[in-house]
């Protein structure tokens, strides 16, 4: 079964996808937001719950009020703003929402 297929059986088709990352201390935490063709956004988070919003305007408003910022587009000096090396940081890969999940939060010690 390929995605298309997948998106069709949950009645949706997502047009485009973002990863946003937040970095409380020692953590680097991620968040998947999907924007569907009908322009509805949904917000995987790392409790593992798919958070919905009427658009992508509104989901970018949440996950910037909750101190996450887009990983498209960031660049080196963005990455050491946050404490980190651009080169270190990699969103979660995976097919399926359980297979993200537990890749969704990171421990990450001081950079030396």
């Amino acid at each position: 079964m390929s995605d298309y297929d997948d998106e069709q059986e949950l009645g949706y088709v997502v047009a485009s996808e973002q990863w946003w990352l937040a970095r409380p201390e020692h953590l680097l935490v991620w968040a998947r937001l999907q924007v569907t063709e009908s322009g509805i956004a949904m917000v995987f988070d790392s409790a593992g719950d798919t958070l919905t919003y009427e658009s992508e305007d509104i989901a970018r408003a949440a996950l910037m009020d909750a101190d996450f910022r887009s990983f498209d587009g960031m660049d080196s000096d963005d990455a050491d703003a946050i404490g980190l090396w651009l080169e270190e940081l990699e969103p979660p890969q995976g097919q399926y929402d359980e297979d993200l999940l537990p890749q969704m939060v990171k421990t990450i010690g001081p950079r030396h």
